[in-house]
């Protein structure tokens, strides 16, 4: 399977499964960029790429269509209106809310996982064939600025950039797996250099 096909490929799944929500769910937004989803990392709303980390940014979705503010410290802490609207599609938290990051720490209930256990199983292969395709040697591959500091850039997120002038914010492990390629112009996003970084 080529690294080059992966990326649309898992994009496609994330929109099949985003769908499959929108089904039970008919006044969640589309998904405008699946592929954004593949580079991104976020300890306020889980570090690895699931159905669970889909539905939880489908409940971020369907806040933002009825107008509700469901985090507040800059999106890092989810309050309770976030935990209400999980509630309805099928995610759950049993403990007590996280100092910094509230309920955003939520798992499936018996129910969703039924009902949406196609879906899940799908987007797993996905997921496995997707890493299997982008992992390699990383020993010789450019990890950008937080390599460069010593850090494993778990969280620390750098602007990568586009031809067309978007960016995004990215952790460089992440952009270094496998090419983001923007919606508006089609190249991928990347790290610009950063002059006078060494002499620092």
């Amino acid at each position: 399977m080529s690294t080059t096909q992966t990326p649309p490929v898992l994009a496609a799944e994330l929109a099949q499964a985003w769908a499959d929500i929108q089904r039970y769910h008919p006044e969640l937004p589309d998904l405008a960029a699946p592929e954004s989803l593949i580079g991104e990392s976020s300890s306020a709303c889980g570090h690895e790429l699931s159905f669970e980390r889909l539905l939880h940014e489908a409940v971020h979705g369907i806040a933002a269509a009825r107008g509700v503010r469901d985090t507040s410290r800059a999106g890092r802490y989810h309050n309770r209106r976030f935990l209400a609207i999980a509630e309805e599609l099928g995610l759950d938290h049993p403990e007590e809310p996280h100092p910094s990051s509230g309920f955003s720490l939520v798992t499936l209930t018996p129910e969703a996982k039924r009902r949406y256990r196609p879906t899940v199983e799908r987007l797993q292969r996905a997921l496995k064939a997707h890493t299997a395709a982008t992992s390699s040697d990383t020993s010789r591959t450019f990890r950008g600025p937080a390599a460069r500091h010593g850090s494993s850039g778990g969280g620390v997120r750098v602007k990568a950039v586009c031809d067309c002038g978007r960016n995004v914010r990215v952790v460089p492990s992440v952009l270094a797996q496998a090419p983001i390629v923007c919606g508006g112009c089609g190249k991928p996003f990347r790290i610009p250099d950063i002059v006078g970084a060494v002499a620092s």
